[in-house]
């Protein structure tokens, strides 16, 4: 059974495979129809989401000029952090 969250949206993403075996992540295909190419790329690690509750690989990604994270969970599928949740922990803050 695969654990869901609110916090996790999932998302298709053209991806580019290297020789090396690499993903290099080029755009996200979001809910409304609507495909973000994806800028630039400053950091690649194993992370864990603290909004969406899961771990994978972390792209740090920008996206019309704004920072965003992309993961490639350990279930092998693409998601985004929700908004809702971080906004919650601030509020709570």
């Amino acid at each position: 059974m695969i654990e869901e969250s609110p916090y996790k949206i999932y998302v298709d993403v053209n991806v580019e495979f290297t020789k090396d075996g690499s993903l290099i992540p080029k755009a996200i295909h979001w809910n409304d129809d609507k495909t973000y190419e994806i800028e630039k790329i400053t950091d690649v690690r194993r992370a864990a989401s603290l909004i969406a509750g899961a771990t994978g690989i972390r792209y740090t990604i920008y996206v019309e000029g704004y920072e965003s994270h992309l993961y490639y969970g350990d279930n092998h599928r693409w998601f985004v952090e929700g908004k809702q949740k971080r906004e919650e922990m601030i509020e709570s803050a």
